[in-house]
């Protein structure tokens, strides 16, 4: 078994019973990263569009014109409210020392909490967004490790490939195949249903592709391997933004999450690609 499942594993029975993020520091580091987060979104207006509602106005648009459309929703804060919640990540080191990352339980959706949509967004988008709510993207590794922890793993669900894939009408009923694996709102990470846009040294090589990874069947096994075949400007039913903070907690003191990807310990359980820098790729600045 690799060193950071170990851990992963670790940390989890750490949560489960012993409060691997429940020192007094650490809550009161977490807090105030979630606060800042929901400080970040403006209040969703009344009057704003449920996710049906607004798939039915984006019936007609052009690929360009829905995911400009889509970026304004979100800019304007009309997402259900669990997306305003971040969960903790948790890792563990050999010698103790507690890790927690700070993500978004779902994918980004579009709507309320009883009518939304999954958004599907393509790499442009994505960076838009993660500068907007001052958010990075997750690295392979951490989709990985959001599989690993997550409270609630979910089938994937393919539909037929083709044109349809990147229809309104592909995304309401993919939504659909979701919620039918869900019972209510279940708290805690959701992860397995959606490919994640991810960010990789790749991309230096390769500005104007989107890198895509996951879709888990179980851990360690992803449908999509780390990918960069489409265009930075594509998205279909399957792929979905989950966003990460960058603002860190280790052992209960807040750190710049940028600041650990080259760190000798940490290094390897963020991303397997040295030198990567999370804000660059993430904001594509």
């Amino acid at each position: 078994m690799n060193k950071p499942s170990f851990y992963l594993i670790i940390c989890g029975l750490l949560l489960a019973g012993y409060g691997c993020s429940g020192t007094h520091k650490g809550q009161k580091c977490m807090t105030s990263i979630r606060a800042g987060f929901s400080e970040r979104i403006p209040e969703r207006e009344q009057g704003a569009p449920a996710g049906s509602v607004f798939m039915e106005q984006t019936r007609t648009l052009s690929y360009a014109e829905r995911q400009l459309a889509a970026v304004r929703e979100f800019i304007q804060g009309n997402i259900p409210s669990r997306l305003r919640e971040l969960e903790p990540l948790s890792f563990i080191s050999e010698e103790g020392d507690i890790l927690i990352l700070l993500v978004t339980r779902d994918y980004l959706a579009v709507g309320t909490e009883g009518d939304f949509v999954r958004m599907p967004l393509s790499l442009p988008s994505a960076n838009t967004i993660a500068k907007e709510y001052n958010m990075y993207l997750p690295t392979p590794e951490i989709v990985n490790a959001i599989y690993e922890q997550a409270k609630v793993r979910l089938e994937p669900q393919p539909m037929e490939p083709g044109p349809e894939m990147r229809s309104g009408d592909y995304y309401l009923r993919h939504n659909r195949l979701i919620e039918g694996q869900m019972s209510g709102s279940p708290e805690g990470l959701i992860a397995g249903h959606k490919k994640d846009v991810v960010i990789s040294l790749r991309m230096s090589g390769q500005p104007d592709r989107v890198p895509i990874y996951g879709w888990h069947r179980k851990a360690g096994d992803p449908i999509q391997p780390l990918s960069l075949v489409h265009g930075a400007t594509y998205e279909d039913y399957s792929h979905g933004l989950r966003l990460v903070s960058p603002v860190a907690c280790l052992n209960g003191e807040p750190v710049p999450l940028g600041n650990l990807f080259d760190d000798p310990v940490w290094g390897s359980f963020l991303s397997n690609e040295p030198g990567l820098d999370p804000q660059e790729l993430s904001w594509q600045e």
